[in-house]
């Protein structure tokens, strides 16, 4: 079976550092090359996989600001779409753009919706629901005007994360510097336990990095900037949990599987998502508020790391997910 997998091009896939659709990309290709598909990859040019590679950009837009985004994602899109016969099934990763082709081409399209950035992207969605596949990545994350294939969580190389069964006594914050992940919200816990807090992701929003974080820096609040795999693997496995005080209803939320995948917990404000990644009182902590999450922190030692593993393990993994992926392959191209 040929299947062609379109990537986003705002970063390498995989990514060097920040990247979730595009990491998720590279999971499923590198996953159906693995059980034997024929898979051509359709991302930047410095793309990394044992596959085929298709690109129109060498870098991506978001780390070669010389590059013009809408018309990149255009060529982009159209360079698949043009050899769209080539393959038995074409799966989108790159959001609702590639949908507008879906008509033109006779190939099955299955799209993997990562996420509603916005209400007003939902009627292309919506047009395209009868001639297309969609699944979702958390059963949080339907759109009641959509239908669904299925739900397939987002799968990790689980090799790339070492399991730490004897943490360091701080807690940490890893994600984009944005109020919609709670990096203040983080700080205030962190103090609030008197615990030390390290803070690592890209600054998204650097108004709010200069107004709500940076003030607060010191030796016990420390901010270390982007962290690739090595950094990521190391700084996740030496907390003694992972701060995730979300304000918005979150897809997914990779760095928490990855989190438990390396033993360590998470304390996360129950929304979106993460009913359905941590287990209360098993593998981390639902709560609904700062208060809720100092009163977690005390409650860390209660925590099984060794469950926390598991967990992430038997449900997260590169190879579970291409699996679900492959049983949808197939039921698509046996027309259901």
């Amino acid at each position: 079976m040929k299947i062609a997998v379109l990537a986003p091009v705002a970063w390498r896939t995989p990514p060097r550092h920040y990247g979730p659709w595009e990491q998720v990309s590279s999971n499923i290709a590198e996953g159906l090359l693995k059980e034997g598909f024929d898979v051509t990859l359709f991302a930047t040019g410095d793309s990394l996989t044992d596959g085929s590679l298709e690109w129109v950009t060498e870098r991506g837009y978001e780390e070669d600001k010389g590059v013009d985004a809408k018309v990149v994602e255009c060529l982009h899109i159209s360079h698949l779409m043009e050899r769209a016969d080539q393959f038995d099934l074409i799966h989108n990763n790159f959001d609702f753009l590639p949908l507008t082709y879906s008509s033109l081409v006779k190939t099955p399209f299955l799209t993997t919706i990562h996420g509603f950035s916005s209400e007003k992207i939902v009627p292309v969605y919506k047009k395209y629901n009868r001639s297309t596949s969609y699944v979702s990545i958390s059963n949080a994350n339907r759109h009641a005007d959509l239908d669904y294939l299925g739900t397939v969580y987002n799968g990790l190389q689980t090799e790339q994360f070492s399991f730490n069964a004897h943490p360091e006594d701080y807690l940490l914050f890893f994600g984009r510097i944005h109020p919609d992940k709670g990096t203040a919200e983080a700080i205030q816990i962190a103090q609030r336990s008197n615990r030390r807090l390290i803070i690592a992701g890209i600054i998204q929003d650097a108004e709010y990095f200069r107004e709500r974080v940076e003030p607060f820096l010191s030796d016990t609040i420390v901010f270390v900037g982007d962290a690739g795999p090595e950094k990521r693997n190391d700084l996740l496995g030496k907390a003694s949990a992972l701060l995730h005080p979300i304000s918005f209803e979150e897809p997914f939320g990779l760095s928490v599987a990855e989190s438990m995948l390396c033993g360590t917990p998470v304390i996360a404000f129950n929304r979106g998502s993460m009913p359905e990644l941590i287990r209360h009182g098993e593998t981390g902590f639902l709560v609904a508020s700062p208060d809720e999450a100092v009163e977690a922190v005390e409650l860390l030692n209660d925590i099984s790391r060794q469950e926390c593993r598991d967990w992430s393990f038997s449900q997260f993994s590169k190879e579970k997910m291409v699996k679900d992926y492959i049983l949808l392959y197939r039921k698509i191209l046996s027309g259901f």
